[in-house]
Parts: structure tokens; sequence; C-alpha cells
């Protein structure tokens, strides 16, 4: 963030306070006044709502979170990397032509392409897992959604199974626009493995793939590794990644799109 830790505002400090107790797994109140710069009964109260809901564990005298080795829930991801998402999201509508028949799998970053694609003036098919792009898409009276049946993971808000792929399976598309938990040069990763089969069931089924992540996620391993990189067509993302991943997706013949912030 480009500003000064004592001027945040309260969703900055809720971001950057998630952040630090995702890093450390737990952390002091004393800490995170420190590195926040501001009292410590500011994070107390900050604690408090972030406890409240169910964003982490508050203990004495500090909190924890138990997120080390799993992908936070949707709506704890929901509250980061806003701005980012929504650049994401904005880029990635705009590459999708209209008439196309796409297939978006469940995810913060992919529920702002669809939030962005329902603003659009096209027709489109949307076949979906999840609840979330299944109703923002749906807003849309062009739109043709197709949600898929499967068994409701709460932490996604989103359905997976053998159900759901299988459903998948029945469906042609033009392109895939798929989140990932993590991107390196082996390709993307998820810490869902139902969530990873739904999303290698997409990209059988489809013309081309999307990958569709922010910059958090470059350099990061995840418990399954979804793809290889020369299965992805396209990476639209917020920034530049570090120069080895950029190299590792220019040979593996994916294109690249970043969207910075203006």
């Amino acid at each position: 963030m480009n500003i000064e830790p004592g001027r945040l505002t309260k969703k900055e400090r809720h971001e950057l306070i998630l952040s630090e107790v995702r890093r450390s797994a737990s952390i002091r109140i004393s800490k995170l006044a420190r590195r926040i710069g501001v009292a410590g009964e500011t994070i107390r109260r900050d604690l408090i709502e972030l406890g409240e809901a169910g964003l982490l564990n508050r203990t004495y005298g500090g909190a924890t979170i138990s997120l080390v080795t799993s992908e936070p829930v949707i709506a704890e991801r929901g509250l980061t990397m806003v701005e980012e998402r929504a650049r994401v999201g904005r880029g990635a509508a705009g590459l999708i032509e209209k008439g196309s028949i796409v297939m978006i799998d469940g995810g913060s970053t992919t529920y702002e392409v669809a939030r962005s694609l329902s603003q659009h003036g096209r027709d489109l098919t949307i076949i979906t897992n999840s609840i979330g792009v299944a109703s923002v898409a749906g807003a849309n009276p062009g739109f043709r959604v197709i949600l898929c049946p499967g068994t409701y993971d709460s932490r996604e808000a989103a359905v997976l199974g053998e159900d759901t792929v299988e459903f998948v399976r029945r469906y042609n598309a033009d392109v895939a626009i798929i989140g990932a938990s993590a991107l390196n040069a082996e390709g993307p990763s998820d810490m869902v493995s139902g969530a990873a089969a739904v999303k290698r069931a997409m990209m059988r089924r489809s013309l081309s793939t999307m990958l569709v992540v922010t910059n958090d996620k470059f350099g990061r391993s995840g418990l399954e590794r979804v793809c290889a990189l020369n299965e992805i067509s396209d990476v639209v993302t917020d920034s530049e990644p570090a120069a080895a991943l950029r190299t590792a997706i220019d040979e593996a013949g994916g294109e690249l799109h970043v969207f910075p912030a203006s």
C-alpha cells in the first residue's frame, strides 16, 4: 500500500491485519500496533470485528489464523486485493467476444470477471459451478446461465465433486476462465482438490483457457497443480510478474495481459 501506515482506513487496516496474521499464523496486538502505526486499542477493535466476521481467531493479547496450508474462505478473499481483482475482472471481460460460451469456475477473481461481463451488452452463455458467478451473471437478461449440480462447499460458495465434473463434460465452450491459489513456472495450483478437478474438466471442454490471477499468487505453490503452463492460452493479471515467471509464460506460448493501476 502506498499509504503512510498511520493513515490507513479501517478497510486497509483489516486487509493488512489479515495479511500479517496469515503470514505469521499468530501475532500479538503490540506487534500489529507497531506494524500498522496505530494504538493497541484500535487493533483490539479491529480484531473483534474480524473475529465476529469469522476471518480470524482472537486470543489473549493477539490473534491466530488456521490458513497456513489452506485457501482462505472466499468471504475473506473478497476483503483483500480488491482493486487488483477488479482490474483483472475488467481486463478479462474485455477479451471475451460476443456470443461466446464461457465456463467460469468459482473464486473471488473469477467472480470479478463475471461481474464485469454482466455489465456488457452482449449475448453470452455462462456455465459455472459458482453460486456467486451464477447470481451476478444472471442479472444480465442477455445471458443464459447454466449452474452445475454437485456438493456445495460453503468455503468456496461453489459446488464440487463427481456430479459437477460429469455435468461439465456434457458441454462445449469457447473459453474456460479459471482462477488459482498460486502460480509458478510449473503452472497454476489450487489448495482445494475438488476445485482443481472442476477447473481441469472445464479446460478439457473449452477451446481455450484464460487464467485470472492477482500478483499475490506469483511464485507460490498450492497443494495440487491444475495444469502445465502450456495448457493456458491467456494469463490475465494486475502487474508484471518477476522475470523468471514472465519467461516461463512466454516460453509456454501463453499470452500475458497486464492491467496495472492507472
